[in-house]
């Protein structure tokens, strides 16, 4: 009895609510623009380390010390897969 008074009350309530249309914060370009330096940034920093770790394993093996740079190869071939996919991986998430 009390739950169907508290439905007849508030049920006419709830169903004056609309749905709401999204919107851009206000600051959306600026974040979106940093967003976009910010990836910019890590395609650089990814190309770095790709060719850092390729001169190192070249000296690596002209010189007939141990090999640890083909890890750091595969480090930053997985990191720039990630970086690179981020976007696609959110938006599947997100659902957009």
């Amino acid at each position: 009895m009390i739950l169907a008074a508290a439905h007849d009350t508030y049920g006419a309530v709830l169903a004056q609510i609309g749905n709401p249309t999204p919107q851009a914060p206000p600051v959306a370009d600026k974040i979106l623009q940093m967003v976009r330096y910010f990836t910019w940034f890590i395609l650089l920093a990814g190309v770095t380390a790709i060719t850092y770790a390729g001169g190192r394993f070249a000296w690596e093996k002209w010189s007939g010390g141990g090999l640890q740079s083909p890890k750091m190869v595969a480090g930053a071939m997985i990191g720039g897969v990630v970086a690179t996919s981020a976007g696609t991986i959110m938006n599947a998430v997100i659902g957009t």
